[in-house]
């Protein structure tokens, strides 16, 4: 089904219960760092759902991670940017995202003292979470990052246009790196069971809609002077760059940054107006565990400089390979 206007969206879904909450965290945040002139970034984050029941039991999810975003969340930080990391809740976070599950289990040593236990840090463990830990704590101490957390895609939406209105006011020292897997279907509200669908009924019936494409309202309307960065995730070679390039002319916003579902770690084009600029990580440097999301914020942050200044985009500084 083609999709409604992204104002008849925001008329049939409701903004979600600890909305208010969040627009009130994301206002002081905003308003205490355009008080110093600190650059600002939006990193959205992770997939969101399409719940198929009010009750949601079932939905559709969209497959992300969110590796990206919260890599890219902690070089905005070393740059010097207070950052927003809008994250589907559960995905990965900033600093903690490489101590998941068994991983920081294993580093660490419980010691049972008589009526004391003590855990402690094995030594191969420290020199991996102590600088994680130390860059944590300095940008909490800082006031430089603020977590908010959305799951469904009307979520996602509503704290996304929050976001935007609040960012409005930092003119163009507002980026905004909209790396979140967003739904392209979903289901409206209207259609959407109250309770858990049942397999007594046999096979549901599912008609999915087109979800409103939100850049161009964001791009026009909500944040018009920021520096505006989204992705495009292809799995055909051939489609990546005249996609890329068709969201530029339709949405007229500053950057894509394109990549290829089996390479996107270790390969993306930075797609602008003027040119393609690939980064590629070697061999070597996979092996290595360097992140490209480091390449690709340092790359983003000449661009965003540049637009606070007024001038040109300057070259990637890193050669395509």
């Amino acid at each position: 089904m083609a999709s409604g206007s992204w104002e008849e969206f925001f008329a049939v879904h409701l903004p979600p219960t600890d909305f208010e909450d969040n627009r009130s965290l994301l206002k002081e945040f905003c308003e205490r760092h355009d008080q110093y002139g600190n650059k600002i970034v939006l990193v959205t984050s992770g997939g969101t759902t399409v719940p198929l029941e009010h009750n949601t039991v079932r939905f559709v999810d969209n497959f992300s991670a969110g590796t990206r975003g919260a890599a890219s969340a902690e070089y905005f930080l070393e740059h010097g940017y207070a950052v927003i990391f809008m994250h589907r809740q559960k995905s990965l976070e900033p600093f903690t995202r490489n101590f998941n599950g068994q991983k920081l289990f294993d580093m660490l040593d419980l010691q049972h003292r008589g009526p004391n236990t003590t855990i402690t840090v094995k030594p191969d463990g420290v020199f991996a979470l102590a600088p994680a830990l130390q860059r944590y704590q300095a940008a909490h101490a800082a006031g430089a990052l603020l977590h908010v957390a959305f799951t469904a895609v009307s979520e996602y939406f509503w704290l996304l246009r929050a976001a935007c209105e609040l960012l409005a006011r930092s003119g163009p020292r507002a980026l905004l790196y909209l790396a979140a897997a967003v739904s392209d279907f979903y289901v409206p509200k209207d259609r959407v069971p109250t309770h858990k669908m049942q397999s007594a009924s046999g096979p549901p019936v599912i008609q999915l809609h087109l979800v409103p494409k939100m850049l161009a309202p964001l791009v026009n309307l909500w944040v018009p002077e920021a520096y505006v960065v989204s992705f495009k995730l292809e799995t055909d070679e051939n489609l990546l760059i005249p996609k890329a390039r068709a969201a530029l002319e339709k949405y007229k916003h500053k950057m894509v940054v394109a990549n290829m579902l089996q390479t996107r770690h270790q390969r993306v084009i930075l797609v602008t107006p003027d040119s393609n600029q690939e980064i590629v990580l070697s061999r070597e440097e996979v092996h290595a565990g360097i992140d490209i999301e480091g390449l690709i914020v340092s790359d983003i942050v000449r661009a965003h400089t540049a637009h606070m200044a007024g001038d040109a985009p300057p070259p990637c500084a890193r050669s395509p390979r």
